[in-house]
């Protein structure tokens, strides 16, 4: 059985860096997110790995590791919120202590997709692939990213739905900050292979494929022992976003989650809008799609709102989704039971 932590007004936010930290020249950056979550009545409790970057990573594992246990096991922190994400988070995921993990929202994406899984597939609690603290720094949100808030708040036996956004940026223009941070311009459409409208059902699962396949044949990676005693066996719905990788690669990876059992009793498939997906020999990503579809015979969505080409949807691991795609707009049902 899942189980759903919750979101309290003016709760406390712990912000930690179990991958990557803040360089110095950007702390005055990272200051103005810690002050709007305190202006929006969330206190927040910054981290001593917050402030650091070198090599990689915020700190050494070791550190990185007992900061981030003690805030999921201090009581006074409810909800943990990474700075962003990284590169090298997987070097501490057999440090942690998920048996003595607090019932509290993880809510990040990149990286910190690497922790979010690991979590929810080892101890059966919900965690929220979403936007990262920095990005939360604006005058205010867009309304897709604000829905972060209302979706952690959301009761256990409750449901909440979100809406596709209606524009997407397509690069980042730091000369010019907005007030929403993100600089939306271009018009969000979701797709399908068949281009007919698709409706799709499952237990969510996902995250940032180029980091969390690395997870596949650990002991943070069991998905058929998750299956058995979270969920009883209900289908998977999967949702990746691509931060890297080219189209070959893609879908190495993909073909390596299948034969790791990764999309056994699989309801169907969605991709995140990505500016990577470079194509290979005149291997696209679409063929990477189609042969995604051959293979396992499920529909796949793609070019939703998730990940590294904002705006994003808070998609909770764990929670049973329903999800319609119709006339290139896509909505989302997610039930926390």
């Amino acid at each position: 059985m899942i189980t759903y932590p919750l979101l309290q007004k003016c709760g406390t936010v712990g912000v930690t860096a179990p991958s990557s930290g803040v360089e110095l020249e950007l702390h005055d950056m990272f200051k103005q997110a810690v002050s709007r979550s305190e202006e929006r009545g969330y206190p927040v409790i910054c981290g001593e790995t917050v402030w650091t970057q070198d090599r990689a990573k915020s700190a050494p594992a070791e550190t990185r590791a007992k900061e981030f246990n003690r805030m999921m096991q201090d009581n006074s922190v409810d909800v943990i919120i990474p700075p962003w994400g990284g590169e090298l988070l997987i070097e501490i995921i057999d440090m942690l202590d998920f048996e003595s993990f607090k019932n509290k929202w993880i809510l990040g994406y990149s990286d910190t997709s690497v922790l979010l899984l690991a979590t929810t597939l080892k101890t059966g609690m919900a965690t929220a692939h979403g936007t990262n603290f920095v990005d939360l720094r604006g005058e205010y949100s867009d309304t897709t990213t604000v829905m972060w808030e209302e979706v952690l708040a959301t009761k256990e036996g409750e449901s909440v739905i979100q809406y596709s956004s209606d524009k997407f940026q397509e690069k980042w223009d730091h000369e010019h900050p907005s007030p929403e941070v993100f600089h939306l311009t271009e018009k969000t459409t979701l797709k399908t292979l068949s281009d007919e409208n698709v409706t799709l059902k499952g237990r969510l699962l996902g995250g940032c494929i180029d980091v969390i396949s690395h997870l596949i044949g650990t002991p943070y990676g069991n998905i058929d022992e998750y299956q058995k005693e979270f969920i009883h066996n209900e289908p998977i719905l999967w949702y990746f976003e691509n931060c890297n990788l080219a189209t070959t690669n893609l879908r190495r990876t993909l073909v390596q989650m299948r034969l790791a059992g990764w999309f056994d009793n699989c309801s169907g498939i969605m991709f995140g809008r990505s500016s990577a997906n470079d194509t290979v020999e005149n291997y696209d990503i679409k063929d990477v799609y189609n042969d995604l579809e051959q293979d396992l015979k499920v529909p796949i969505i793609y070019d939703i709102d998730c990940g590294h080409v904002p705006p994003q949807m808070t998609l909770i691991n764990g929670a049973y989704a329903e999800v319609e795609v119709k006339d290139g707009k896509g909505k989302i049902e997610q039930w926390f039971n």
